[in-house]
């Protein structure tokens, strides 16, 4: 029998991005703009992506080394807020194992001429799969990636 642990775990990043809260807002809205920054590694395969980005809407992502395993992203949105606010809640698979379940808020404050954004995760962490530092960095590197695309 596998044995099963659950951690849990919240962190929050903070960004300052040199655009407008519209620009930055935008950069999480669309699949062509969050295909440019969002992923774990740029060096694995891409699968397919779909975004529905609207209050019950969805995502989904597919990716991963060359060989496996699978990385599937799976979110709904609960609450979208113009220029200001997104919350989903996600699940992440490797293959097909659930690995954690997350619920995520993205704030975004007007700061001089720029953008303060601020991202907090609540998330549980099973069987001993992933975890909230791994997460946090990965995190962290997706949000340098969006710095770069918003120049």
């Amino acid at each position: 029998m596998t044995e099963r642990s659950t951690t849990h775990s919240t962190f929050a990043i903070e960004r300052t991005y040199d655009a407008l809260p519209a620009h930055v807002f935008a950069a999480w809205a669309s699949q062509e703009a969050k295909s440019r920054w969002m992923g774990c590694d740029p060096t694995w395969v891409q699968g397919k992506q779909e975004l529905d980005f609207r209050v019950g809407g969805r995502e989904m992502n597919r990716a991963g080394p060359k060989g496996g395993p699978v990385h599937a992203f799976d979110a709904v949105y609960h609450d979208i807020v113009p220029n200001e606010r997104i919350i989903f809640s996600y699940e992440l698979r490797l293959d097909k194992r659930l690995i954690s379940v997350s619920m995520t808020t993205v704030e975004f404050k007007r700061s001089g001429t720029g953008t303060r954004l601020t991202l907090t995760e609540q998330g549980a962490f099973l069987d001993g799969y992933d975890g909230a530092a791994e997460r946090e960095e990965g995190t962290r590197e997706g949000l340098d990636r969006l710095a770069a695309t918003l120049d």
